[in-house]
């Protein structure tokens, strides 16, 4: 199978994210910060190492970045921790349900208001849709990096300063460009959310929150962290507030492995490789009058994901031919109907091309005639 999904995890995993997991399976076996066995002290000297490395790339202090399970367990740590009763905050109209459902589930329970900033090809008229629709009561904005479904890449360096100035917790969602987008704590944001498991190039179940430390979030999870054992109460400190029970440490280090991968590769590298195979694909899929696109793909500024359906067909009906031809696209709604509501796929939803550094311009070549033997057939 010809694995194009990478927009949902990466696949395959580098060598070194591979030999990193078996590694820290075999060596580093104990409980990290649960005592004071050489073991012990070596495992938590390892998730230390990959804890530094995953600070470095985001620009962050190392105690503040907090390894979680994914970025939905980091943005729902995010926003639940920063909203209180009767605030407001304010999101795109392209966010994941990893961000709108914490929104959602925080209306319900604490009684905040939200509201939706609407996203345009014009990057200025973006950030002051954001502008107006804060008020008086807004505690936090939070936005993706770049979308999910059309990969459109929002413009948080212009949000973070409309946030700056209010003295508003500004949270980027980088799921989807961590890893091939440049992202950093400087550009003004106040939290990143992150997935280990996409662009980072680490095993699924891993994820980040990484926090400049200016605000003060209440936790999810409450338990043990190995410090402070006599107190009844959470630690204040990162990241031991948010790291509550045993971590992923295998996760972790591969993580860190991951990190380690993309360093070397370079953002740069991997970005024009992915674009570079989806110019192709959007060239020669805009060539089939059969195939509906639905981005202006090579006049605007988009990370490497490009969706499409082809007439007669229903999105998922469409991935379904292209896996028995041998290709892994993802069909549907992506976990965000807002976006499809707004590209008006809400019915149908949209199969998703999202290549990886290990896809290759021969693998492209063989979709786009895949899919026009499957347009043939339809017709």
């Amino acid at each position: 199978m010809v694995y194009f999904d990478n927009a949902a995890t990466t696949f395959p995993k580098p060598h070194s994210v591979i030999s990193a997991m078996t590694g820290a399976l075999m060596e580093y076996g104990a409980n990290p910060g649960r005592a004071g066995h050489r073991m012990s002290m070596k495992t938590a000297e390892a998730v230390f190492e990959a804890r530094e490395k995953c600070a470095d790339f985001f620009g962050a202090e190392t105690e503040n970045t907090v390894f979680t399970l994914n970025c939905t367990h980091a943005l729902n740590m995010a926003i639940k921790g920063i909203l209180k009763n009767g605030d407001h905050i304010v999101c795109s109209d392209i966010e994941h349900n990893a961000v709108l459902r914490p929104i959602y589930a925080c209306s319900k329970e604490k009684g905040i208001t939200y509201s939706f900033a609407q996203t345009y090809d014009d990057d200025n008229l973006t950030a002051e849709a954001f502008e107006r629709n804060i008020n008086r009561r807004t505690r936090a904005v939070v936005c993706t990096l770049a979308g999910n479904v059309t990969g459109k890449i929002l413009p948080v360096k212009k949000i973070a300063e409309i946030c700056r100035r209010r003295n508003i917790c500004f949270i980027v969602d980088a799921a989807q460009g961590a890893g091939v987008l440049p992202i950093k704590l400087a550009d003004g944001i106040n939290i990143i959310c992150a997935a280990g498991h996409k662009g980072l190039y680490g095993p699924m179940g891993t994820g980040l929150m990484i926090t400049d430390g200016k605000y003060r979030l209440s936790t999810l999870v409450e338990g043990g962290t190995g410090s402070a054992s006599k107190e009844l109460s959470q630690p204040e400190f990162l990241p031991d507030r948010f790291e509550s029970g045993t971590i992923n440490t295998a996760g972790a280090i591969s993580l860190g492995a991951g990190v380690d991968f993309v360093r070397s590769k370079g953002l740069d590298v991997i970005y024009n490789h992915e674009m570079r195979l989806c110019r192709r694909f959007y060239v020669e899929l805009s060539k089939n009058p059969d195939v509906v696109l639905y981005t202006d793909y090579l006049n605007e500024r988009y990370a490497p994901v490009i969706p499409f359906n082809i007439r007669g067909l229903g999105s998922e009906e469409t991935a379904q031919k292209l896996s028995s031809a041998g290709y892994c696209l993802r069909g549907g709604f992506q976990c965000a109907y807002p976006v499809h509501k707004k590209i008006g796929t809400h019915e149908t939803g949209a199969v998703r091309f999202s290549p990886s550094v290990f896809s290759t311009m021969s693998e492209t070549n063989g979709l786009i005639r895949a899919i026009s033997r499957i347009t043939a057939d339809v017709l």
